[in-house]
């Protein structure tokens, strides 16, 4: 009798057996099972089939929370969790349905210290996450706000006091200054002695600039020509500078004053370049080209080609200058370098006078091209 009563039990018991593998366990709430042991070794626990036959599907249903819970594994331990030996694949777990809008996925107290997952794998390449709501997961504060007490000071001190020494400072935050006599020679032509100087002198920072330019000739010591010109220097590029002010021209002959404005920097190849409009009185207007280029033949000897241009909107017989293209002149100078800053060298010029400017030049019976010889030094300050 006790055969029969056990076999019916187990009859009765079937369908239950072969409804659990579909369960869904995607929404349950294991917070609430208070009977189930948080601390589970995966690898020596064994799955019992306890037989219930009394148990319905419809009472397994009640158990699953409603759409829009949270599922809390704050306080869950997973110390004893043991994968060394087998593996936690995740490939086709499915998380589109849950729901994380209205709760919250707090693991910020699990212990994960003692898994070992040396021997084996997570495998989570395929799982589902295009529909899992994260709205409520926050974030930790962005960098930004103000700077931690500790942090460097802007002068680089540390309040530190450095005495006789200056404290050091950030490039272009300080003045500046910088002197260049790029010619200062002498020449013989035509039996004169004559001399010549080109200085480019500047004070500021990276940003602004007060430069002063000034270029002339001398003969049998006195002053035949000279050019000197107060700019406001200003970059408009890492390579390229622009530059507004005025330029006096003074010397033997009537001087005349300029408003300058000039683009100079260097071009691919490091080519010097440099160009400037001049408007005067009168409705004059003059354009002044030039172009400088350091040959290095070896760290300390540099051969330097020259080359400048004038042209002129109108005729200015008191000085002699013509409209037009008036002049050219072209120089080759080789130096040799002693310190960075003292340099000697030797060279060749040629200047020619062309259109109305060599006419009224012929007119007082002055030549209208000469070929001189230069020796000078370079000096930078």
């Amino acid at each position: 009798m006790k055969n029969i009563l056990t076999l019916s039990l187990l009859v009765l018991s079937l369908p239950v057996l072969a409804a659990e593998p579909r369960m869904d366990h995607s929404g349950m709430d294991m917070s609430s099972m208070s009977g189930m042991d948080r601390k589970m070794d995966m690898s020596k626990t064994k799955t019992k089939v306890v037989v219930k036959p009394k148990v319905k599907s419809s009472a397994i249903s009640k158990k699953v929370p409603k759409k829009g819970r949270s599922m809390n594994m704050s306080n869950m331990d997973h110390g004893s969790m043991d994968m060394s030996k087998g593996s936690m694949d995740m490939s086709n777990m499915d998380h589109s349905s849950m729901d994380m809008g209205k709760g919250s996925m707090d693991m910020s107290n699990m212990d994960h210290s003692s898994m070992d997952m040396g021997k084996g794998s997570m495998d989570m390449s395929n799982m589902d996450h295009g529909s899992m709501d994260m709205g409520g997961m926050q974030m930790g504060k962005m960098q930004g706000g103000s700077a931690p007490p500790d942090a460097r000071s802007p002068d680089y001190s540390q309040g530190r006091d450095f005495g006789p020494i200056a404290p050091p400072e950030m490039m272009g935050n300080g003045i500046m200054m910088s002197v260049m006599l790029n010619q200062l020679e002498v020449a013989r032509s035509h039996g004169k002695t004559e001399g010549g100087y080109d200085i480019d002198a500047w004070v500021g920072s990276d940003w602004n600039r007060l430069a002063l330019k000034a270029e002339g000739d001398t003969a049998n010591s006195k002053l035949e020509d000279a050019r000197t010109e107060l700019l406001w220097r200003k970059p408009i590029d890492i390579f390229w500078n622009t530059e507004l002010g005025l330029r006096q021209d003074s010397g033997k002959e009537k001087g005349q004053t300029w408003l300058a404005f000039g683009l100079n920097g260097i071009s691919p190849y490091w080519l010097d370049l440099g160009g400037t409009v001049y408007i005067g009185n009168e409705n004059r207007a003059a354009l002044r080209l030039e172009a400088t280029y350091d040959w290095r033949i070896t760290q300390r000897l540099i051969l330097q080609p020259t080359i400048e241009a004038n042209l002129y909107s109108k005729d200015d017989p008191e000085r002699d200058v013509g409209k037009g293209f008036s002049d050219l002149q072209a120089g080759l100078r080789l130096r040799y370098e002693i310190t960075r800053q003292f340099a000697p060298y030797v060279g060749v010029e040629i200047v020619h006078q062309y259109g109305k400017t060599a006419e009224l030049l012929r007119a007082y019976s002055e030549p209208t091209s000469k070929t001189i010889a230069v020796a000078g030094v370079r000096l930078w300050f």
